[in-house]
């Protein structure tokens, strides 16, 4: 009996300390956010916030070019997961359901490319982007974060392909179909839970990324979010109300898609790693 409580104690206990440990950041950021400067500089800390105030994220709105950068992050988010997503659509099936030569070595390629570091690509990128006169544009951005995704995006919607029975497929061709509409009207409303996993891989990486527009977008009105909050240390010093607020809007997003997302995106990873 004493072991059975044992064994239901420690995994609830560990469950609890690391909920904790990873949560009270985000927490104290938020009510950082909220708290006024007093309340900040103060030497005992104020855990709950009890004259909250909107003045930091005022503060925050009226930085210039704060709406065309919210704009751009949003822009070259949105457009690099859907453009990967339709990509990875097309390139799962083939790999799931066509037999051509090279296939195999085809997905060792996309493993490969899953594990580079994109860091070293830095100034390859930069060069190819000065060359073709396209520095300042968010072209480039949106290109090179669906192309980031797009390996995990293809390796984990074939597992999905891969799952659905051909004899679906093949009776929906059988009644009349096209290959394509059976693709449309058979297997891609099965695929919603591995959409939405890659759907928020990609969001979470495109709208974090940070070095590549640091390297390759210098002018203000062309960058996004990430550089303009790594900035506001410099901006602000020591104003810590309007930095917690900053980094508070940044992070809205993500919890908002998390929020959305997060059941089918967690059976989607799970099942997207063991199938096909």
């Amino acid at each position: 009996m004493k072991r059975s409580l044992f064994a239901r104690f420690w995994p609830n206990a560990t469950a609890v300390a690391l909920f904790v440990v990873f949560v009270f950041p985000v927490y104290w950021m938020f009510s950082t956010a909220f708290k006024p400067t007093g309340d900040i500089i103060s030497e005992d800390p104020v855990w709950f916030p009890t004259d909250a105030t909107f003045a930091h994220f005022k503060k925050v709105i009226a930085v210039d070019q704060f709406w065309t950068l919210v704009g751009n992050s949003l822009t070259v988010t949105v457009l690099s997961v859907a453009f990967s997503l339709i990509i990875a659509l097309i390139a799962s099936f083939a790999l799931a359901r066509m037999r051509f030569k090279g296939r195999r070595g085809f997905i060792i390629v996309f493993m490969i490319a899953q594990m580079a570091p994109w860091e070293v690509m830095v100034i390859a990128i930069y060069m190819l982007v000065r060359d073709a006169d396209m520095l300042n544009s968010l072209i480039p951005l949106t290109a090179f974060y669906m192309i980031m995704v797009l390996p995990f995006t293809i390796l984990t919607l074939r597992g999905y392909v891969a799952a659905v029975p051909k004899e679906l497929e093949e009776s929906a061709m059988v009644d009349g179909c096209t290959r394509p509409q059976a693709f449309i009207k058979v297997i891609f409303p099965l695929l919603a839970p591995g959409l939405m996993a890659t759907s928020l891989f990609g969001f979470v990486t495109a709208w974090n990324e940070f070095p590549l527009v640091l390297i390759l977008n210098k002018d203000i009105g062309a960058q996004t979010l990430p550089l303009w909050l790594s900035s506001f240390q410099t901006a602000f010093g020591d104003d810590w109300g309007a930095t917690m607020a900053a980094a508070s809007i940044f992070a809205v997003p993500i919890l908002i898609v998390f929020v959305f997302l997060q059941r089918r995106a967690v059976s989607g990873l799970t099942a997207g790693a063991v199938k096909g």
